[in-house]
């Protein structure tokens, strides 16, 4: 007879059950939005009230941090939320004629 590769364990119950498979969390991306000359320092707290949810502490603090180092984290998300994120930003922005730039990475 053939060998199970996999291998059983009785539960409790007495009946025999696989073992679960382990799951491999999804990678998380970061959303940063970037640095430049023209956006208004108010925008970017809008920008990071009405699409991460931040207080207007915690945004004021992220646009401080954008406007000196370059860029700055607004949140981690699972890929599909952090594109569809990314997406709406970079069209709201367009559309209030603002250069901003977001963009996402791998964490």
């Amino acid at each position: 007879m053939g060998e199970n590769k996999e291998r059983e364990t009785e539960g409790e119950s007495g009946v025999a059950t696989l073992p679960k498979p382990r799951l491999k969390e999804p990678p998380l991306y970061q959303i940063l939005l970037l640095n430049d000359d023209y956006t208004a320092m108010d925008f970017v707290v809008l920008i990071l009230q009405k699409f991460f949810h931040k207080t207007p502490g915690e945004a004021n603090k992220i646009m401080l941090k954008i406007h000196h180092e370059g860029r700055g984290p607004c949140g981690l998300y699972s890929y599909d939320v952090a594109e569809t994120k990314v997406m709406q930003v970079n069209d709201f922005a367009r559309k209030n004629e603002m250069p901003l730039k977001c963009v996402m990475e791998k964490e």
